[in-house]
């Protein structure tokens, strides 16, 4: 079968809540970017023996996954999305209480991509005829992991498989 191009739209994005177990999804998105290079740092690694070429090493890497989107509210009860909400959260936070969890990956995938990371929230608002945005900064701390998705049948608690 010919490898398909796969929709932007349908990553799906999980923060982990306070108790490390249970996994809420941040809804009202509208742009997920990662980058797999941010905060990447090198070393020139140049000498007399190059003959003029440049030359370098990785010493550092990093990523970051920005996230936009729509505030989201209930409106009777005014509580924003549960997802969001706990993004929020961890964006108040110092030290070692600013570190949370995240996992993500796109349908197709059989592996999570999980991350620690801090969480900066952006700019929110908009004009005149807009609708509130949102949006955060999320970089990684520390090495990539991985976890596999679990099929329905082995879904337990703790464990938000939402499509």
């Amino acid at each position: 079968m010919p490898s398909v191009k796969i929709n932007a739209r349908d990553i799906v994005i999980e923060v982990a809540e306070s108790d490390g177990t249970t996994w809420t999804a941040v809804a009202g998105l509208t742009s997920a970017t990662p980058n797999q290079s941010e905060n990447e740092e090198v070393a020139d690694t140049t000498t007399f023996d190059s003959a003029g070429n440049y030359e370098q090493e990785v010493v550092q890497r990093g990523a970051t996954l920005e996230l936009e989107g729509f505030t989201l509210k209930d409106p009777v009860t005014g509580r924003q999305d549960p997802g969001q909400a706990r993004v929020e959260q961890l964006a108040t936070q110092v030290g070692s209480a600013s570190v949370g969890r995240l996992r993500f990956r796109h349908p197709m995938d059989t592996q999570w991509k999980v991350w620690n990371a801090t969480f900066t929230l952006g700019e929110q608002g908009g004009g005149n005829n807009d609708k509130v945005s949102w949006n955060v900064t999320i970089t990684r701390s520390g090495a990539s992991g991985s976890a596999p998705v679990a099929t329905p049948a082995t879904v337990g608690a703790g464990q938000d498989e939402r499509r």
